[in-house]
């Protein structure tokens, strides 16, 4: 009797499992190094079966649509192939679906509710206050060459005046005039900082992001550097502009954005490189793979497996002319012989989109020797994308050697790529640390810029 019983209550559950419903919006919370992203599936029946769209709120990406649906057996899988993405997860007693999402081939744990899901929010201390103790205007200017219409902030230390002028240069990837990236707004902290240290400044959006016009999908460096020189003829328009005293300040890819600017205009008084690579770009990227993977507990030899691969893709680049019609196809090829297919197809596609085959070939000493203006580089001694001590050495050396004897380099004590200060330096950090960006940082980089504008 008790067998029977049991036999019946198992056949009840899986009766019940398989008769919950599916339909609505499941939410979760992916944990990508770094930060935490929220991710929502709306999930629809049809006469057919089933439709499900993607939501990723803190990407902004809104409604995006899955190509298959299917709820069997209380297993709902979605997929995109397209994007090679997929989610499977399992939907048990508790309305919870358990499951993981992957994308690429690299999969990660994403369990799914009903319950909306709230990211913690951080304090932000350093941000500043409206109103602010200086004047600030919403600007436009446009890089005539390519087009496209670039928005962003001047702040000036008084409305009337002529004031020593900095342009900030944001890092890879699309930011907003603030810097704006998990959770942070460091340009907004920085512009305040020098702002109120008698510098004006002009931050604005990377093209294609917020209010600029273009399309960043198909940028490179040289494109954003263009954007950067539309800036500084635009400040050469401001009566409250000294024009004898313009810089830049450029941070990590920004920081080869602005020699690039520097070599070839006289119009550049100063620069300021924030963690600015030194390295051609296939081998700054192999060592910031290696110093991320050891700080999270990779071991030696899967992280000289991984660089070994790396770099055999990346001399495939390096070796390619321009044009190369077979060029992801033999990347593809090279890739499949290491991974799994779909990750062989994610990896050729992360580092043969424009942006990253002019990255990866680009050395920024040719850019550097040019630089004949004072020039301040800064790293943090826990920087684990651009590492410090090689870095600067490299910077420091070309510059030199091309006969710039104006030339500071500096390691600051405990910073990571953000200029926070941190514990081990690890990208983990970055979105958790209260600070945006440490106050002796700002201090270096205010003082070395009041020397070279007196």
């Amino acid at each position: 009797m008790i067998k029977t019983i049991l036999i019946i209550i198992t056949a009840l559950i899986s009766f019940i499992m398989n008769g919950q419903e599916v339909q609505g919006q499941w939410n979760g919370l992916l944990k990508v190094p770094g930060t935490q992203l929220r991710i929502v599936f709306h999930v629809n029946k049809t006469e057919t079966g089933y439709s499900a769209t993607m939501d990723s709120p803190d990407q902004k990406a809104i409604g995006i649509p899955m190509e298959k649906a299917t709820f069997e057996n209380s297993v709902l899988k979605l997929e995109m192939p397209k994007a090679l993405i997929s989610y499977e997860g399992t939907l048990n007693k508790d309305n919870i679906i358990v499951g993981k999402f992957t994308q690429g081939g690299q999969s990660l744990e994403l369990n799914l509710s009903k319950e909306i899901i709230q990211k913690k929010v951080y304090a932000r201390p350093q941000e500043p206050q409206k109103p602010y103790p200086y004047y600030t205007e919403d600007v436009k200017f446009e890089n005539k060459t390519d087009k496209v219409v670039l928005a962003g902030t001047l702040s000036l230390p008084k409305k009337e005046g002529n004031f020593p002028a900095v342009i900030l240069i944001s890092g890879s990837g699309g930011q907003n005039r603030d810097g704006e990236t998990l959770g942070h707004k460091p340009f907004l902290v920085l512009a305040d900082f020098l702002t109120k240290n008698g510098f004006a400044v002009l931050r604005f959006d990377d093209r294609g992001v917020a209010q600029s016009t273009g399309d960043i999908s198909k940028a490179t460096t040289a494109d954003f550097a263009r954007d950067v020189q539309a800036g500084v003829d635009y400040l050469q328009t401001r009566e409250e502009i000294n024009k004898n005293k313009i810089g830049l300040i450029g941070h990590s890819e920004g920081g080869v954005i602005a020699p690039i600017v520097a070599g070839n205009s006289k119009t550049i008084d100063f620069i300021v490189l924030l963690a600015g690579p030194g390295l051609r770009g296939d081998k700054l990227l192999l060592l910031q793979k290696e110093a991320i993977e050891r700080e999270s507990g990779v071991s030696e030899s899967e992280i000289q497996k991984s660089q070994e691969i790396f770099r055999g893709a990346y001399d495939i680049i390096i070796a390619s002319s321009a044009n190369d019609e077979n060029l992801k196809k033999n990347v593809k090829d090279y890739f499949a012989s290491k991974y799994d297919e779909n990750f062989a197809k994610s990896l050729t596609a992360q580092i043969t989109n424009n942006w990253m085959y002019y990255f990866l070939r680009m050395d920024p000493a040719a850019n550097l020797a040019k630089v004949k203006c004072p020039v301040l580089a800064l790293n943090g001694t826990k920087d684990l994308q651009v590492p410090a001590t090689v870095d600067l050495e490299a910077i420091k050396k070309t510059l030199l050697k091309a006969g710039n004897k104006n030339v500071t380099t500096k390691e600051l004590a405990n910073l990571n790529h953000a200029f926070q200060e941190c514990k081990t330096g690890s990208p983990e950090e970055y979105e958790k640390n209260e600070q945006t960006f440490s106050p002796l940082a700002l201090e270096e980089i205010a003082s070395w810029m009041v020397l070279q504008t007196k």
